[in-house]
C-alpha cells in the first residue's frame, strides 16, 4: 500500500475520532430533540408506586467531619473496603484496594462519599407508601445493628427500625469477595391493620463528576429496561426527568472505569426514574404493592453492584445474576462486534506476555497476518504501478495539451499491463475501523489503565509524556499540551516518512510537496491519542514495510 493510502487510512480514522465531535455530534438543540422524543414514550411510566421525596439538604463539610458524624458499620472484602452509616442506612463509603487515583500514587480511588459532603456520592434502599399516616425509615432514621458489628464476606449485619405503628423494618446486607452487595429488606408488622409498601432503591449524587466529556464515551445515568440501553447526559435530565416502566433490567449511574448500579429483585415490575433537586438520582421503585396484613412478614431483596469495570468481572455477574446486556455498563459502542475481539485479543496475549505493549505489538502482528492478502494485492499492484512510471510520464508529455487523451491512454496501459489503480485502497476500510476499536479498547476499559510498556513509557492509555520542546526532559521546562510531542510520535512520524521514500512519488510536483509535509502534519495530530495506539501504529508500520521491501525485492524494484 503505497504512502498516499496509508495517510488516508490514518487520516480518515483521525477524522471519525476528532472531527465527529465537531461536525456530526448532536448539537445541544438535536440532543434536547432526542431526549424530548424519549420522554414522551415514557410520560405515562408513574403507574401506582408513590414518587421518592429526595432530600435536598446542602450542607457542605469535609469527608473526615461526614465520617465522624454518627455511628458506622465497617465493610472490607479482597477488592474494597468502606463503611454503612446507619444513619439512613447508607452506603456512603468506599474506596477499591487495587486502584490508585495516580500512576505509582498512594491513595485509593474514592467511589463513594457522605450526603453531606460537595462531592457526595451514595446508595440507599427502602420502601415506600402512599399512606401518609405510617412513618417509614428515611435518610435521617436511625438504624440499630443486631449481631456482626462488621461486614465482610463471611458476616452479613443486620439492621433494625422500629416505627410508631408497631411496623419492624429489617435489612440484612451481605457482600461477596468482589463488589456486590446483596440487601434482603423484611417487614414484620405487629398491628392489626392492613398496608402496603413498595420497595426501592436509589443512587444520589450531589454534583457531575470531573468527566471526560468526550463523545466515544458515555458517563452519567444509564439503565437497561427490558433489554432497551438508555444512556442520559447530566445536562439533560437537569433539563427534564426521565421516567419508564419495565419488568427487568437494572439502573445506575457510570463513570469512566467505575459502575454504581441498582438490580431490582427477579420478576417484579418496577418503575426507573432518573431526575435532577439539587442533586442528581437514579432510582428504581416496584409498581406493585407488597400487602402486609396483620401480624404478617414480608420480604425484598436489591443487588448492589459497586464496582471496577473490569470486563470479566462484569461478564461473570451479568452471567451469574441473569442481567441482560450488563456488560454494556462498559461503553464498547457501536463496533461492539469489534471492540470485544479486540479486548479479548489484548487479554490474552497480556496474560501471555505479561506486558500490555507486548500484548499491542503482539495483536498487531495478528492483524497484520489477517490483513496480509489484501496488502499483498496492494503492495504488488504499487510495485507494478512505479514500473509504469517512465510510461506514464511519456503519456503525459506527449498528450499534455489533451486531459481526455491522457486519462484514455492511461486507462489502455492500466487494461494492457493488468493494473488496478484502485488496488492499493482495499486495506484503508478495514485499518479504519480497527484503528478505532484498538482506540476505543484502550480509551473505555480499565485494563490499560496504569499499564506500563518499557522506560518512559509508564501508562499506555495516556499520551506520550516527553516532548521534543525540552529536549525530552534534559531541560528543566513543562511545555504546554500542545507542545507535547514526544519520542513515540516522533518515531512513527520517521516510519511514515520512510514508507513515503519506498512508494512512487505523486506525479503532480504540487501534490508531491504536500504529501512530504503529511509525516509532520500526522505526528502531530496524532501526538495527544494513548501511547498504546501509537505504538500500534508504529509497529504496524515497520511490519508493512518489511512486506512492501520483500515484494519490491521480487520484482526488482529499487525502495530507496
Amino acid at each position: 500500500m503505497d504512502t498516499k493510502n496509508i495517510i488516508a487510512a490514518i487520516s480518515l480514522s483521525a477524522a471519525v475520532i476528532i472531527l465527529y465531535s465537531l461536525f456530526f455530534a448532536p448539537s445541544p438543540q438535536e440532543r434536547k430533540q432526542i431526549h424530548s422524543e424519549k420522554n414522551k414514550a415514557s410520560q405515562n411510566a408513574s403507574g401506582d408506586a408513590p414518587s421518592l421525596d429526595q432530600n435536598n439538604e446542602t450542607i457542605k463539610i469535609s469527608r473526615e467531619e461526614a465520617m465522624n458524624e454518627g455511628k458506622r458499620i465497617l465493610f472490607e472484602n479482597e477488592n474494597i473496603k468502606g463503611s454503612i452509616s446507619l444513619t439512613g442506612s447508607k452506603i456512603d463509603d468506599l474506596e477499591f484496594k487495587k486502584f490508585k487515583e495516580e500512576l505509582n500514587g498512594v491513595k485509593n480511588v474514592i467511589l463513594l462519599n457522605p450526603s453531606k459532603v460537595k462531592s457526595g456520592y451514595y446508595v440507599e434502599t427502602g420502601w415506600a407508601t402512599t399512606n401518609k399516616n405510617i412513618d417509614t425509615p428515611n435518610s435521617k432514621s436511625i438504624w440499630e445493628i443486631q449481631g456482626n458489628s462488621k461486614l465482610t464476606p463471611n458476616t452479613p449485619i443486620n439492621l433494625v427500625w422500629l416505627n410508631d405503628q408497631n411496623i419492624k423494618f429489617e435489612k440484612e446486607i451481605s457482600i461477596d469477595n468482589q463488589y456486590l452487595f446483596t440487601v434482603k429488606q423484611k417487614i414484620t408488622n405487629n398491628s392489626e391493620k392492613k398496608y402496603s409498601f413498595y420497595p426501592y432503591g436509589q443512587i444520589i449524587r450531589n454534583e457531575i463528576p470531573k468527566i471526560t466529556n468526550f463523545f466515544i464515551l458515555h458517563e452519567g445515568p444509564l439503565g437497561v429496561f427490558d433489554s432497551e440501553l438508555v444512556e442520559e447526559d447530566y445536562d439533560d435530565i437537569q433539563e427534564k426527568p426521565f421516567s419508564i416502566n419495565a419488568e427487568k433490567g437494572f439502573v445506575g449511574i457510570t463513570d469512566k472505569f467505575w459502575i454504581t448500579s441498582l438490580i431490582p429483585q427477579e420478576n417484579r415490575k418496577f418503575r426507573a426514574d432518573f431526575d435532577y433537586k439539587n442533586k442528581f438520582r437514579t432510582n428504581f421503585i416496584e409498581t406493585n404493592a407488597t400487602e402486609i396484613g396483620a401480624n404478617e412478614t414480608k420480604s425484598s431483596e436489591i443487588k448492589v453492584l459497586l464496582a471496577a469495570k473490569e470486563v470479566r468481572v462484569i461478564d461473570e455477574y451479568a452471567k451469574n445474576l441473569n442481567i441482560e446486556k450488563l456488560d454494556l455498563v462498559i461503553d464498547w459502542g457501536y463496533l461492539y462486534f469489534l471492540t470485544r475481539p479486540m479486548w479479548f485479543a489484548l487479554d490474552y496475549f497480556y496474560k501471555l506476555l505479561g506486558n500490555y505493549g507486548l500484548a499491542i505489538i503482539a495483536v498487531t502482528v495478528c492483524i497484520r497476518v489477517a490483513l496480509f492478502p489484501l496488502a499483498q494485492l496492494s503492495f504488488k499492484s504499487m510495485s507494478r504501478m512505479k514500473l509504469l512510471q517512465p510510461e506514464m510520464q511519456r503519456i503525459k508529455e506527449a498528450n499534455k495539451d489533451d486531459k481526455k487523451k491522457v486519462q484514455m491512454e492511461m486507462m489502455n496501459l492500466y487494461r494492457r499491463e493488468k493494473v488496478n489503480p484502485l488496488s492499493g485502497c482495499l486495506p484503508i476500510l478495514p485499518m479504519i475501523f480497527i484503528f478505532f476499536a484498538l482506540y476505543k479498547v484502550l480509551f473505555v476499559t480499565l485494563d490499560g489503565r496504569h499499564k506500563p510498556f518499557y522506560g518512559y513509557l509508564v501508562d499506555l492509555s495516556e499520551r506520550d509524556p516527553t516532548s521534543m520542546f525540552n529536549l525530552f526532559g534534559l531541560i528543566n521546562w513543562t511545555p504546554p499540551d500542545f507542545l507535547l510531542i514526544g519520542a513515540l510520535p516522533l518515531f512513527f512520524g520517521f516510519t511514515m516518512w520512510l514508507q513515503q521514500k519506498m512508494n512512487p512519488a505523486p506525479p503532480d510536483p504540487v501534490q508531491a510537496k504536500i504529501f512530504m509535509f503529511f509525516p509532520i502534519f500526522l505526528t502531530v495530530i496524532l501526538a495527544p491519542f494513548p501511547s498504546g495506539l501509537l505504538l500500534y501504529w508504529v509497529t504496524n508500520n515497520i511490519l508493512q514495510m518489511i512486506q512492501q521491501y520483500i515484494v519490491m525485492r521480487q520484482t526488482k524494484i529499487k525502495t530507496v
